[in-house]
């Protein structure tokens, strides 16, 4: 019963919060373009399934995801069993001891960046504009895998401590030199695709396990080192879709340069 006085409270959040989307899209439409809005009905229903799924989400992640990427924290941040897998019982525990927590964070970054519906879609439209010369697969993964180690990365400075800055302005620095060496064509899908990223799957879970880490490490605080994790999410896909791109460009002059020198073999004999 508390769970469902809870999930109205929520939906009523939901509608309250959309509720100025909803007044300017139809005034502008009304007042400012003077037409009448087209098949109103089927409009009016998606608004309240966009306001009843909003409400049943923020449900799902306070009863589901956040205390679920708690828990996982404190299991594999538990002294007993970081001392047990690695070997080491007779000293105090350092930051190479917890490597299960940095292989744990790189893959459900990566799974849950793979699984971003955001992602699909962009990766489906940047195939189709490319000609096919951008892959689905290839893009989702070289995404992934930017994300995955942007979440590993960032468990590893939640455990040491280390300040943040430090590691989102030396991300961003190799931002800057990709982006002077990348094809241009790759450039701007790299940008975009940080933000598509960190979107309703992954977002959650990693913001969980953030806060989750920094409650579980001795000495951190949840407030100063649990956030941040997903602006590593958010930062190492760039890093990963350009790097992407200059391996394409790369393969790409590696095999005209073949094709050039079958040609002069050719016209030699």
């Amino acid at each position: 019963m508390e769970m469902i006085v809870e999930a109205f409270m929520f939906i009523f959040d939901s509608a309250t919060d959309v509720a100025p989307i909803v007044i300017f899209l139809f005034a502008f439409q009304v007042f400012v373009i003077r037409e009448r809005i087209p098949n109103l009905r089927q409009i009016l229903v998606g608004f309240v399934f966009v306001v009843v799924g909003l409400g049943l989400f923020l449900v799902g992640l306070e009863e589901s995801l956040f205390p679920l990427g708690r828990l996982m924290a404190q299991q594999l941040t538990d002294p007993e069993f970081i001392a047990q897998v690695s070997g080491h019982i007779d000293r105090a525990l350092v930051w190479q001891d917890f490597y299960w927590v940095y292989l744990f964070a790189a893959a459900l970054g990566f799974s849950t960046t793979l699984a971003e519906p955001a992602l699909m879609a962009v990766a489906i439209k940047a195939n189709a504009v490319s000609g096919g010369a951008i892959g689905v697969w290839g893009l989702r993964v070289a995404v992934a895998i930017g994300a995955g180690t942007g979440v590993a990365l960032g468990c590893f400075r939640i455990i040491t401590g280390l300040p943040l800055q430090y590691f989102i302005a030396a991300g961003y620095l190799v931002v800057i030199v990709q982006t002077a060496l990348a094809p241009k064509m790759i450039v701007p899908l790299a940008y975009d695709s940080g933000g598509v990223t960190t979107s309703t799957v992954t977002v959650p879970l990693i913001a969980a396990l953030g806060l989750g880490l920094a409650e579980a490490v001795p000495g951190r605080s949840p407030l100063l080192d649990g956030f941040g994790l997903v602006a590593f999410a958010a930062l190492f896909p760039i890093i990963s879709v350009l790097a992407y791109g200059q391996l394409a460009a790369l393969r790409q002059r590696s095999a005209e340069s073949s094709t050039e020198l079958a040609e002069e073999t050719d016209h030699a004999l």
